[in-house]
């Protein structure tokens, strides 16, 4: 089932419907260590208004709090740019962000390698531009993670072991593990049990609340754990792909147009950093480059590989 869009200014409904997915979030890992700080309550004096308004989606990457925190400012962002009204339409499951571009719900909508593959393939989407990290390359990691106390010191020593993975059409969360899994000669069939969490911040729970021995997620957060001493990587990735922009093939060329340009223009470590929230805890901190259509080679093979395309 779809959700109903909302409008970037209806900020504090999107609040509220967070709430009631994170109930749905509860019955699958519980929560008892927590990974973000509270958010301050944003008042909103505005109507929901979002007839003519371009849908935006995206992959649920932490919390839906977390992630409409920081969407929210990057569409009025846009609105101010392109001179066009925007709206989010939230999703909690990768493959409906895909299902909702592809089917024109959504316009735009930000998502990783493997729903890029899915979105061109498999309902004729395209990409306008791919993130960029803080070292201003479009690129990423995953991070496969364990407790600070763990006795587990490398992935050989996985074998037998839990595994906690993000959302099954989740680069960072599971193809990328799973691939350094299988080099480093684990398989599903070597583990003692495994999971699809749903997001990067559940595996990160189920981990650290002791439910599974180590789990994969993106380097941002990664990061983010290490500095607060929550966990301990045994091992990063090679780079793939970043996260990317892409579009419904039915949308106006000229709108196509005009948002790439202010994508391209957007410089968040600079001039409109005072308008954005928590946007270095996204895959693309230091803002956007072209997209290159060959950099999703290898993405796409194991898209196929481990039967998210058939």
């Amino acid at each position: 089932m779809h959700q109903k869009p909302f409008t970037a200014t209806f900020f504090l409904l999107l609040f509220i419907v967070q709430f009631i997915t994170l109930g749905c979030e509860q019955g699958e890992i519980s929560k008892r260590v927590s990974l973000e700080k509270r958010v301050p309550q944003i008042d909103s004096t505005s109507t929901p208004s979002d007839t003519g308004s371009l849908k935006f989606g995206f992959d649920l990457r932490l919390s839906p709090k977390e992630d409409v925190k920081i969407y929210f400012p990057f569409l009025m962002y846009l609105e101010q740019s392109t001179g066009n009204r925007f709206s989010i339409r939230f999703t909690e499951k990768y493959e409906n962000t895909v299902e909702n571009l592809g089917k024109g719900f959504t316009h735009f909508a930000a998502l990783g390698p493997v729903n890029c593959v899915i979105a061109k393939e498999r309902y004729g989407a395209d990409c306008l531009v791919a993130g960029l990290n803080s070292e201003g390359k479009p690129e990423y990691r995953a991070a496969i993670f364990t407790r600070i106390d763990s006795p587990i010191k490398n992935l050989k020593d996985l074998k037998g072991k839990t595994f906690a993975f993000g959302d099954r059409y989740s680069t960072q969360g599971h193809v990328i593990p799973r691939k350094m899994l299988e080099d480093s000669g684990i398989t599903f069939k070597n583990l003692k049990g495994y999971v699809f969490t749903g997001s990067h911040a559940n595996t990160a729970r189920a981990v650290l609340n002791g439910e599974y021995d180590a789990g994969g997620i993106q380097d941002t957060l990664a990061k983010r754990l290490i500095s607060e001493g929550k966990i301990r990587i045994l091992a990063t990735s090679v780079p793939y792909p970043s996260s990317l922009i892409c579009y419904n093939k039915d949308v106006n060329p000229l709108i196509i147009k005009a948002v790439k340009t202010a994508l391209l223009s957007f410089d968040p470590k600079g001039k409109h950093a005072g308008l954005l929230a928590d946007w270095d805890k996204t895959e693309m901190p230091n803002g956007f480059t072209d997209y290159q259509e060959l950099s999703l080679y290898e993405i796409r093979a194991l898209t196929y590989k481990y039967g998210l395309l058939k």
